[in-house]
């Protein structure tokens, strides 16, 4: 993907009057799997998205395409049918950066085995033929041999089940290449500035500001939709600044650690906390990663912000579960991401995590809610009513078997480098430079390569797309990011025609928003 030959094809397009079939505002996970869905039908589409691609909510997940156990648990059997069968799509259509992986619900009082092993049969039984491997009960001595480092004090047995485990970041990334393979045009760095409008007052375009060049950008379209996340309503009050709220936010922390916290290749899966949700320790690219909270916010911010209170609570619940207590100086990075949950009763942790699609007056069409495990249905469905709305050539959805960008049926042998499937040859060619072969940092795998290569094939633009996004440095150890700042900014600029102005600035503004994936060693006064 070049970025300067897509802000071209747009600039094309409306010196030609020729409108867009669907302009697509937002590239996370819903946005882009809108892109796919309707470019594989052969619509002309194009996205807009303000920052990088996968910038927010689509990047900081647990990491795990799974049915969900809690929702399960809540009775919401139909959305749990749907993400069982989504996550077998997930694993069919790239397994690259989509693996199952062991989870263990360790038992310590004589009723959570039959209790949670006739659940688990139910979840096995919901997944049918998309299931990853049959749970079943295990001995105390089992259970400690698949998790070594769990407390044995009064443990009684387990039970194992099996989900998906994918890298959020990577996988987005890979399905903007997969739109861009099948004729989409996708811009970032590119925010919306406006809704454009017919006679009649409904919406048939979009105005975009190009961030690199300050150019306005016209693009015209039969139907927009609104696929922004947490930030749907202020794109809604574009159209009708007397919207009513569709959605609330929650946010979930996450802290990693050192792999030697969790030992072994299997997950751990605590089912009940003090505030009502599931609490993971998951292995993930050779760390330990500890998740989730579930805390109402006011508003949505760009770079949400861990409260000490959910640090602590992460910290205590995994330190009952461990047999080595992990402290606040073990954390390597903490990352906040937000949900959008349609609006609703009581508290967020309840709220429904089925997507819903709003038509306002305008005619602007809004996809929001869901899980990225059912992304791709969520685009199917907002794309078959966007051909509905705008009376578009009705074509069927191919996504179900279209194989992402990457595509590896074995890239294991691959190591680090498995997150990009068949891409991994060509940074395998630009590694034969030696000084490009070279480790970026000691703590993590990332080779220079990777940095060229996000420049020149995914629209990587900044340190921290690299950083964050692009590699996860940022996510896995934020000191060790802070570390490769200057070497990926000097990198970026031979890639881009930058500066040495810019590489001080970038280095500067990446480490300033690195400190914020610390944690400090005491708990601030």
């Amino acid at each position: 993907m070049r970025r300067e030959e897509m802000v071209g094809r747009i600039r094309e397009r409306f010196e030609a009057q020729i409108p867009w079939d669907i302009a697509v505002i937002g590239g996370g996970a819903t946005g882009v799997g809108v892109a796919v869905d309707a470019a594989a039908r052969g619509l002309s589409v194009v996205l807009v998205e303000a920052h990088d691609f996968c910038k927010g909510t689509s990047s900081r997940s647990t990491k795990l395409v799974h049915g969900g156990v809690r929702y399960l648990e809540q009775g919401n059997i139909p959305l749990v049918m749907s993400a069982l069968k989504e996550r077998g799509l997930m694993r069919q259509n790239a397994p690259h950066l989509v693996h199952d992986l062991a989870f263990v619900v360790p038992n310590y009082s004589w009723w959570e085995a039959p209790f949670y092993g006739i659940g688990l049969k139910l979840y096995d039984l919901l997944a049918g033929k998309y299931g990853f491997g049959a749970s079943k009960l295990l001995s105390r001595d089992e259970t400690l041999a698949r998790l070594p480092a769990l407390e044995p004090e009064g443990l009684l047995g387990g039970v194992v089940y099996y989900d998906g485990q994918f890298d959020d970041a990577r996988l987005l990334i890979h399905l903007a290449m997969t739109a861009a393979d099948q004729g989409a045009t996708l811009v970032n760095y590119c925010p919306a500035t406006g809704l454009l409008r017919d006679a009649d007052g409904y919406v048939n375009g979009v105005t975009a500001r190009d961030e690199e060049t300050g150019e306005v950008l016209t693009i015209p379209a039969r139907i927009v939709v609104n696929a922004t996340g947490v930030f749907t309503d202020s794109i809604r009050r574009m159209a009708d600044p007397e919207a009513e709220p569709l959605v609330v936010t929650s946010q979930g922390i996450h802290l990693v650690f050192e792999r030697s916290f969790l030992k072994g290749d299997t997950a751990l899966m605590v089912p009940r906390t003090s505030d009502g949700r599931v609490l993971f320790v998951i292995p993930w690219h050779g760390h330990a990663v500890a998740g989730t909270t579930d805390t109402p916010v006011d508003a949505p911010s760009l770079e949400p912000r861990a409260l000490e209170e959910e640090i602590e609570f992460v910290l205590e619940t995994a330190a009952r579960y461990l047999t080595r207590r992990p402290s606040r100086k073990d954390v390597l990075a903490v990352y906040v991401g937000l949900r959008p949950l349609v609006k609703g009763e009581g508290k967020t942790s309840a709220l429904s995590r089925d997507h819903v699609i709003h038509v306002d007056t305008s005619g602007l069409l809004t996809i929001t809610g869901g899980k990225w495990t059912t992304y791709r249905h969520m685009a199917e469905d907002c794309v078959n009513h966007a051909i509905s709305l705008g009376q578009l050539q009705d074509m069927e959805c191919t996504t179900k078997n279209l194989k992402i960008h990457g595509y590896m049926e074995d890239s294991a042998a691959l190591g680090s480098l498995e997150v990009y499937g068949s891409d991994a040859e060509a940074i395998q060619t630009i590694a034969r430079d030696p000084k490009l072969a070279a480790r970026l940092h000691p703590d993590l795998p990332y080779i220079a390569a990777e940095v060229v290569w996000a420049a020149r094939a995914e629209m990587a633009r900044t340190v921290e797309d690299v950083l964050a996004r692009h590699t996860r440095a940022l996510f896995l150890n934020a000191a060790a990011a802070i570390a490769m700042a200057e070497p990926v900014a000097r990198l970026l600029a031979a890639e881009l025609g930058r500066d040495e102005a810019w590489v001080a600035a970038q280095v500067a503004e990446f480490s300033a928003l690195a400190e914020q994936y610390r944690v400090s060693a005491s708990v601030p006064a």
